[in-house]
């Protein structure tokens, strides 16, 4: 009677260990649906609650008004050095220390991809910046970006200089953006 009630018991323990691990399995999955679900619903509305400039996503994930490849079209092609020559002849700095021109960063490589930006300095100040190239190839870059890099833009034209926040969940890009940045502007001092 010991005999079967020890089996009994055995039986029981290992049904129960393999009711937890199941629950377990099935519990991490619907928890990781959800962590998807909600990650790619808040990309998806935040980005089109962005700053408008002309960055925008659509219902598919794809930005309307960004470049479309990595590399802007409107990018000089002659020349790619780190800095470019300034538009005003004079070359003088104004009271920020900028001169007046348009100043290429160096590209990035941000493990996703590559990140390179281009400061144009008017009257002494940051006027625009443009994103050249920047991780484009996957799905969730796409997405990420396009939520991303108007605020990047946006917060260095206000900050004046390369200092901005990362963005939670573009840190990589963010990072890329901040040190081609810095490196554009210090050819503008």
């Amino acid at each position: 009677m010991s005999r079967n009630r020890s089996n009994s018991s055995s039986n029981f323990s290992q049904t129960l260990k393999k009711l937890f691990l199941s629950a377990f399995v099935v519990f991490a999955f619907i928890a990781y649906a959800i962590h998807e679900r909600l990650t790619n619903s808040s990309a998806g509305s935040t980005a089109s609650a962005a700053p408008t400039s002309g960055a925008s996503v659509d219902a598919s994930g794809s930005s309307a008004g960004a470049p479309a490849s990595n590399t802007a079209s409107n990018a000089p092609s002659s020349n790619s050095s780190a800095q470019q020559a300034p538009a005003s002849s004079s070359g003088s700095s104004t009271a920020s220390g900028f001169k007046n021109g348009t100043y290429t960063g160096p590209t990035i490589d941000v493990n996703y991809g590559l990140v390179q930006v281009q400061a144009t300095v008017q009257n002494g100040k940051i006027a625009d910046v443009q994103f050249l190239q920047y991780p484009s190839d996957r799905r969730t870059s796409q997405q990420i970006n396009a939520f991303a890099m108007p605020y990047l833009q946006q917060e260095a034209i206000q900050a004046q200089s390369a200092n901005v926040n990362i963005i939670s969940g573009a840190t990589l890009t963010s990072e890329g953006f901040a040190m081609s940045l810095q490196s554009a502007l210090a050819s503008a001092h």
